[in-house]
């Protein structure tokens, strides 16, 4: 056995590149609070998104949930439980009730044929979640919040770099929330962004990610600290630079788990989806146990015996948290819980080598055959 291979590895500019972009943070002592580089990292952005408005936060977690909160919204937001916990977290720490609607059998995301059977006159707001780089049903998800007055803000973090038409994910939506977690395909070590275009709304999240500050000496909200540091912004101008070159690193691994995968009876893999850029954030497959011949567990367990990283991602589903406890029906729910408890996401990075990929792809094989083996001795 090789070394040992993480479901992912975070993407990083060459140590000169961040020493000499940090060199005057030594001069100014500025170290936050908007200084140079959060101002440059802005502007980089604004101009890569193609986006009237851009905020950075501390966090993608924060970015969610203080979005929300500039808003002002009351009462009931449809979601999908199919996330990872910070989307229906931020929903309910602002105090709103999540409605959550199933999910599209292929692509992940919510199932917009679902939302309207959802809404009431509580409902606020909807908060779709774009999964391992899919895009939503944009068009369809925008004409009924159009139809009932509802906003829309997209949890985005799996898609920043994706294009839909076009046009960055990053311009639909009320708000278009990222998450610059060393973790996603791009990253600021920690750090998060919103993407809006109503001024207002703006001025409210600035104002709830700087303590409610307007001015040197008023403060007339109650806000948080949320501001993306000076390193932090130095890291996203790097890596920035490097972006498209690492999105197509990734692609080639993709190509080569589809290589050794695609063929397969009983495993379903991330779809390709028509007008849409990607950004090879994630590499997920779903186990048909009857038919490949193990399990999602069996696999994950397999992988983790050969040194090998999996996440089961999104597995428990949101709804099914101990912190929610008997409040929520995630039978409500049958293809996000079914596809919960199959789907399991193989290591995916820029820097994550081919051979590295078929030893991979070995291990999920043979474990197909050794328990068809297991099973047929137990017949015996």
């Amino acid at each position: 056995m090789t070394g040992k291979i993480l479901v992912t590895r975070s993407s990083m500019p060459e140590y000169e590149e961040y020493c000499e972009e940090i060199r005057d943070l030594w001069e100014t002592h500025w170290l936050t609070n908007m200084g140079a580089k959060h101002k440059q990292f802005q502007a980089d952005l604004k101009s890569y998104l193609g986006v009237e408005n851009i905020d950075l936060l501390t966090n993608g977690h924060m970015a969610l949930e203080l979005s929300i909160q500039a808003m002002n919204l009351h009462g009931e937001v449809i979601t999908t439980p199919f996330t990872f916990a910070s989307t229906t977290h931020a929903i309910v720490r602002n105090g709103l009730e999540p409605v959550f609607c199933d999910i599209d059998p292929v692509d992940f995301t919510m199932d917009a044929s679902k939302i309207e059977s959802l809404i009431t006159d509580k409902t606020c707001a909807i908060v779709p979640v774009h999964v391992y780089g899919n895009v939503c049903n944009i068009e369809e998800i925008q004409r009924i919040a159009d139809k009932y007055s509802l906003k829309v803000i997209y949890d985005a973090a799996h898609t920043f770099g994706v294009k839909y038409k076009g046009k960055s994910t990053a311009d639909y939506g009320d708000a278009s929330c990222f998450s610059f977690h060393a973790t996603k395909v791009f990253n600021t070590i920690e750090g998060g962004a919103v993407c809006f275009h109503d001024q207002d709304f703006g001025l409210n999240l600035y104002r709830l990610k700087n303590f409610g500050i307007r001015g040197p000496e008023v403060v007339d909200g109650v806000g948080a600290n949320a501001k993306m540091n000076e390193f932090c912004a130095a890291m996203g101008i790097c890596n920035l630079r490097h972006l498209e070159a690492e999105i197509e690193k990734r692609k080639l691994v993709v190509e080569r788990y589809r290589s050794h995968l695609d063929s397969i009876d009983g495993l379903q893999l991330n779809p390709v989806q028509k007008d849409v850029d990607a950004n090879y954030s994630y590499f997920p497959v779903v186990f048909n146990e009857k038919v490949f011949g193990a399990s999602r567990n069996e696999v994950f367990n397999a992988l983790a015996d050969n040194g090998i990283g999996a996440r089961k991602y999104f597995y428990p589903l949101t709804n099914t948290f101990d912190c929610f406890h008997g409040r929520y029906d995630e039978h409500k729910t049958p293809t996000a819980l079914h596809m919960s408890k199959r789907v399991l996401t193989l290591p995916l990075y820029a820097d994550l080598s081919l051979e590295d990929v078929d030893r991979i792809c070995d291990v999920v094989l043979k474990t197909a055959k050794k328990t068809s083996v297991r099973i047929a001795d137990m017949i015996r």
